[in-house]
C-alpha cells in the first residue's frame, strides 16, 4: 500500500503521501512520468511564446483523452511541430499535415493537426499587438482556487470563459473554457494544487 493510502483524511482529500513523504493529488502519485511533470513543471510559470504555444497544443491534443497519453508522446510532438517554434509551424503545408497524419508517434488528428498551425499562425500574427503571453496573461484573475478536495477543483472560470473567447477572436481554434482553463493551470496563471500538497504556492504567483 502507498504510505497515505489507509488514512482516511487523506483519501477524502484525494492526496496521497508518497514514501517521500510528500503528498501529491492522486492523478500525480503513482505512474513516474506524471509524478516528475507535477513535481516539476505543472503549475510553474511559463512566459516564454514558444512554451505558451506548445502546453496550448498539447492541451487542445489531450481533448478527450489522458493527460499522459500526451506526456508520452511530447518528444514525438515537439520533434513533429519543429520544438512548437510558432512561426515554423506557422510556415507548415498541405505536405506536412499529410506527414503528421502518417505519423504514430503522435496524436493522428486532422482537425487537431490543422488547428495547430492555424493557432501557430495567429500566436505569429499576435506579435503585432502584445503576443500571445501578453494576451493569456492579462486573464489572470484577481484570486485563485484553494481546493481541498479533487471535488472542488474547477474545470472552467469566468476568465477562462473570457480567454477562450478572446483566443477565438483572434483566430484560435479548439480552445474552449475548459483547454482555456487547463493551460491556465498548467502555465501558473491560476493555482489549482490541492491545499496540503507540497506544491502548492510553490510557483512565486500566488501566495499559499
Amino acid at each position: 500500500m502507498t504510505p497515505g493510502q489507509g488514512d482516511p483524511d487523506t483519501a477524502a482529500s484525494g492526496l496521497v503521501v508518497g514514501s517521500d513523504g510528500l503528498a501529491r493529488p492522486v492523478w500525480a502519485a503513482s505512474d513516474p512520468l506524471l509524478r516528475e511533470y507535477y513535481d516539476t513543471e505543472w503549475g510553474m510559470p511559463v512566459r516564454d511564446e514558444r512554451g505558451v504555444f506548445e502546453r496550448l497544443s498539447l492541451e487542445a491534443f489531450q481533448s478527450g483523452l489522458s493527460w499522459v497519453t500526451i506526456l508520452r508522446k511530447r518528444p514525438a510532438f515537439r520533434e513533429a511541430f519543429a520544438d512548437f517554434d510558432a512561426e515554423s509551424v506557422a510556415a507548415f503545408g498541405e505536405a506536412d499535415v499529410e506527414r503528421l497524419m502518417s505519423d504514430a508517434r503522435i496524436v493522428r488528428n486532422r482537425a487537431k493537426i490543422t488547428a495547430t498551425l492555424v493557432n501557430a499562425r495567429a500566436t505569429v500574427a499576435l506579435r503585432e499587438g502584445g503576443g500571445l503571453v501578453e494576451l493569456v496573461w492579462s486573464h489572470r484573475p484577481e484570486g485563485t482556487p484553494r481546493p481541498r478536495t479533487l471535488a472542488e477543483v474547477p474545470t472552467r472560470s469566468p476568465e477562462s470563459v473570457a480567454l477562450a473567447r478572446d483566443l477565438k477572436a483572434h483566430g484560435f481554434r479548439f480552445v474552449g473554457p475548459t483547454t482555456a482553463f487547463a493551460l491556465m493551470e498548467a502555465i501558473g496563471i491560476v493555482d489549482t494544487h490541492l491545499v496540503g500538497s507540497h506544491r502548492r504556492a510553490t510557483s512565486g504567483v500566488w501566495p499559499s
